[in-house]
Order: structure tokens, then C-alpha cells, then sequence
């Protein structure tokens, strides 16, 4: 029982550097090298050209009067002009707070509220939007749009500058100066704004780095189909591919066959996923039809992927490796990877270098030892500053130092950590922790199950009742009595399912995650009304 370093040696973490100095550094090096492609239309910037535009961007927002630590908003999918107005807001010392663009236009005006924002860009599909947003925020100046859109400033109108404004003397103090002010999920109460400074995600880059899985490969490619607001897309996949010169093949939205042939196309060589993905890589006939004889890497994060479904998508895709992280947008975001090489199927590895843990007892907070499930306890440079004007929320998640990361989980003899649920989401079953994802994982491997999702139902005797969501394969001739035999076969007799209800769809965040709060309400709703 005790503090657990990483096994990996510290990284050395620059102290003294912006955040897109940074991850330009080398842009120079690349030069005509093909940074980011559009996935649907092909349109593409090299390294050269992108570094241009940041500084162009950077140029024109300052021409604006937008100033060092001024907010700007990104309401938009993913495009490779993200990166632009990305880097260039933070590249003369704003800070960029990206907002979902399914949020309602109540939701982003919130936002923009919440986190002080002066300006918000966004798409044609989402300005009216937009602009019904900026009507409730008095300090926002002006909605820029990607493309064009009645009543918004066009984004090209940014890139018109000569790049001679861009401020010479910025002077950014990385571990004060917030770079981007994500919003977490929600899952746990209201969307609270992450505060990651320079420094914060200066370090989790080169920690990331240390594992080499990008570098070690010849013309490396990444899919950024993870949404660049979420921090997984933002950070793992946007900057730290640019940082070490691989392209970046940009798709929208998940589109089955978009998604396949730019894999395929671009020659992807890693595969960035979230489990419903994995799930449509392991059972979706359409697979078979195209060539990943060159990907090297799937890569698993933002919720825990069962061995079952990684078993699945290995021997399908014979893919030389599939790995699992862990992280959360309060870490910028990973903290643990597992180690190139291995093969841990439902570990998410072992804490990235410069990273300490902790595992606590739930009730007592006392600290735990190997192969006991308690809550995650992290510390390490990649740690949020706090949430923004948020102290008490602030002070309920670090604790000490230490970051309470709301998951529960263990470690194994060699520092594998294995996720086994969210303290939020354990279902309460007569005192006996019952925890969803381990029997979601169990559903999966059922080969007439196309997707699942388990909560507890309120229950005046037992406390709470485990009950699955169940999407059946297309044909498929499942019973309810089925789907319950098959589990209480293979779980301890209080973990069996007393309900079963098929449903088309499960409610899933943008990162993947199931939204078991949907669900919840739902079940509340249905018992007021019997």
C-alpha cells in the first residue's frame, strides 16, 4: 500500500516556452510536408502554410483589439481551419474555450457567458445558432464563421492580413497563463470550465512523447475524427500529431463509410477511437470491404474498453497493436498509457512518466493496495489549474495535490491500472457495489448484442436493481430471458440483470461515453408515472 511513481523515467518539460511555440518548433523542418487534409474534400495545408496562417490569424485578431488572455469560442466540427484560429488565438496569448457544436443555442450562450468569451467562430449549419447566442452575451463582439453565413464575419476575412500586427513582445507565463478553457463533461453536475495552462499541456505532449508510437513509424498519419473541442482530439490527436510532423486526415462526424475510406485512402497508420467505434470495427459487415493492412495502431480512450471488444477488433483486423488510455480533460488529458509493445486487454497501462498515483478506500479515503478497487488519485504536471471561478468545485477534486478522479479502479504487480467504473455510476445493490461497465463489456461479447448500456434502478427493498439497454444485431432474435440467462451464467448472483429493455439507440456523449444520467431519468420519470 502506497504512492505508485510511473515506471517510465521523468520527461524534461520546457518551463519557459508558449504553447505554439511549442508545437511549431519544427513546422520550419517539415516545411511542404502535408500537415492536415480534409477527410471529404481533400483540401489540405502543408506545415509551411499552416505556421503562415497562424501568424496571419494571429495578425488580424490583434488588429481586432482581441488582447493576451481575452476568450475566444470554437463552435464548430472538426476542420483542418480549427487548427488556424486554434493556435492563433493562443498563439498572441488568449485562451480558446471550445464548446460542443450539437450544444442548443441556450447552451452555448451559456458558455460564452461562463467563460468570458469576446468572440465565437463557428460553421453555416450552426451560425443562426450562434448568433441567437451572441444576443444573450453582452460581451461577445462578433460571430466569424467558417465559409460564409448571413450576418456573421467570414473567417477568410482573418487570413486577408499581412501578419505584420502580430504582438513581438507576448509574454506568456506558462504554469499561470490559461491556453484553453475546455468544459468537462457534465456527467457529474454542471459543465465546469477546465482551466490548462501552457505548461499543463507542454507536459502531458512530451509525456505522451515518450512512448514513441508515432515517431518510430515512416510517413505517419492520424485520423481526427475525435472532436478537437473534446480535449482527447484537441491535444492527443491535433497537437500532438503537428508537433512531430505527422498529417492529420480531418473528418467532420463519424460516417461509416467516410470513415473507412479515409483509413483506407490516406494510408492512416494510427487510428484514434473511442469504444462505439471499436464496436462498429469488430461487427460491422462494411469492414471487411476495406484494406488497414498499413494501420499500425488502433488506440483507445475516453472510456474504458472491455477485453472482450479488444479481443474482437484484434483478430477481425489483425492490427499489429491496440492499446488503451486514460485521462480526463482535468489532465490534459492522459495519465496512463499502456506501454508500447505489450498487450494489456482491459488495462489502460501504467502512468505516463513524471505521473504518481493513488488508489483510496471510497469511504475512508485510506490508501489501498494491489488488486483493491478504490477511487483513482492522480498527481503530476499535467494536472488542471483549477476550474475557472469554481473554487468550491476546485477544492472537492484536488485534494492535497492529489486530483480525485471520480473512477474507480486497481492496479496489478506491474502498475497496469484497470478502470472498473465511475464512482457516480456504481449501482448499489443490498451494500454490494454492482458496477456497470463490467457487465456492459459481458453484453458485448454476446454475439446477437449490438450495443449496450446498464443502470441501476431505484428499488425501496434492494436500494438499486441493475438493468441493461440492449441494441439488438440487425436480425437478430434475442429474448429479454436470453440476455439475462447469459449473464447471471457468468457474474456473482448479486450482479445479475433483473430487467432487460431493447432499445434502437444508447445516449452516448461526443467522446463515447455512455450518458447513463439519460437513462436514469428516463427510469425516474417511467416509476412517477406508474
Amino acid at each position: 500500500m502506497s504512492i505508485i511513481k510511473s515506471p517510465h523515467p521523468d520527461v524534461a518539460i520546457p518551463e519557459d516556452v508558449s504553447l505554439v511555440d511549442h508545437v511549431t518548433k519544427d513546422f520550419d523542418t517539415f516545411g511542404d510536408q502535408v500537415a492536415l487534409v480534409d477527410g471529404p474534400t481533400g483540401r489540405s495545408y502543408t506545415f509551411a502554410q499552416l505556421k503562415k496562417l497562424i501568424r496571419v490569424c494571429g495578425s488580424a485578431l490583434t488588429r481586432l483589439g482581441f488582447k493576451q488572455h481575452d476568450v475566444f469560442a470554437i463552435y464548430s466540427p472538426n476542420l483542418p481551419e480549427f487548427a488556424i484560429i486554434f493556435f492563433g488565438v493562443i498563439g498572441i496569448g488568449g485562451t480558446v474555450t471550445t464548446v460542443n457544436p450539437l450544444y442548443t443555442a441556450d447552451e452555448l450562450a451559456h458558455q460564452l457567458e461562463m467563460s468570458g468569451a469576446s468572440y465565437v467562430i463557428t460553421i453555416g449549419m450552426f451560425a443562426d445558432k450562434a448568433k441567437q447566442a451572441k444576443d444573450k452575451c453582452e460581451k461577445v463582439k462578433d460571430v466569424y464563421v467558417f465559409g460564409e453565413a448571413e450576418g456573421c464575419t467570414p473567417f477568410s476575412s482573418l487570413l486577408r492580413d499581412d501578419g505584420s500586427a502580430f504582438p513581438a513582445d507576448v509574454r506568456v507565463n506558462p504554469r499561470e497563463d490559461v491556453a484553453v478553457l475546455p468544459y468537462s463533461s457534465g456527467t457529474t453536475g454542471l459543465p465546469k470550465g477546465v482551466m490548462l495552462t501552457h505548461y499543463n499541456l507542454i507536459a502531458n505532449l512530451e509525456q505522451m512523447r515518450q512512448d514513441e508510437s508515432v515517431e518510430s513509424v515512416e510517413n505517419p498519419c492520424l485520423l481526427g475524427l475525435l472532436p478537437f473541442f473534446h480535449i482527447y482530439g484537441m491535444s492527443v490527436i491535433l497537437a500532438a500529431s503537428l508537433q512531430l510532423g505527422a498529417k492529420v486526415v480531418v473528418i467532420p462526424k463519424f460516417d461509416q463509410e467516410l470513415f473507412l475510406k479515409c483509413i483506407q485512402d490516406h494510408k492512416v497508420t494510427h487510428v484514434h477511437l473511442v469504444p462505439p467505434i471499436a464496436l462498429f470495427l469488430a461487427k460491422h459487415p462494411m469492414v471487411d470491404k476495406y484494406d488497414f493492412s498499413h494501420v499500425q495502431e488502433l488506440f483507445c480512450g475516453a472510456a474504458p474498453m472491455g477485453k472482450e471488444l479488444s479481443d474482437a477488433v484484434r483478430s477481425r483486423l489483425k492490427v499489429p497493436s491496440i492499446r488503451q488510455g486514460f485521462g480526463m480533460t482535468e489532465t490534459s488529458p492522459v495519465t496512463h498509457m499502456v506501454r508500447l509493445g505489450e498487450s494489456k486487454p482491459g488495462s489502460v497501462g501504467v502512468p505516463l512518466g513524471h505521473t504518481e498515483m493513488k488508489v483510496v478506500d471510497i469511504e475512508s479515503g485510506k490508501l489501498l493496495g494491489e488488486g483493491e478497487d478504490g477511487e483513482l488519485c492522480v498527481r503530476g504536471p499535467q494536472v488542471m489549474k483549477g476550474y475557472l471561478n469554481n473554487p468550491e468545485a476546485t477544492a472537492n477534486t484536488i485534494k492535497d495535490g492529489w486530483l480525485h478522479t471520480g473512477d474507480i479502479g486497481h492496479y496489478d504487480s506491474e502498475y497496469n491500472f484497470y478502470v472498473v467504473d465511475r464512482l457516480k455510476e456504481l449501482i448499489k445493490y443490498k451494500g454490494y457495489q454492482v458496477p456497470p461497465a463490467e457487465l456492459e463489456a459481458l453484453l458485448l461479447s454476446e454475439p446477437r448484442v449490438q450495443d449496450a448500456a446498464v443502470i441501476g434502478v431505484p428499488d425501496l427493498e434492494a436500494g438499486e436493481l441493475p438493468k441493461a439497454y440492449v441494441v439488438k444485431k440487425a436480425d437478430s432474435d434475442v429474448t429479454e430471458e436470453d440476455i439475462k440467462q447469459f449473464i447471471a451464467g457468468k457474474v456473482a448472483p448479486y450482479k445479475k440483470l433483473r430487467f432487460v429493455e431493447f432499445t434502437d439507440q444508447i445516449p452516448k456523449s461526443a467522446s463515447g461515453k455512455i450518458l447513463r444520467r439519460v437513462l436514469k431519468a428516463k427510469e425516474v420519470e417511467r416509476q412517477k408515472n406508474d
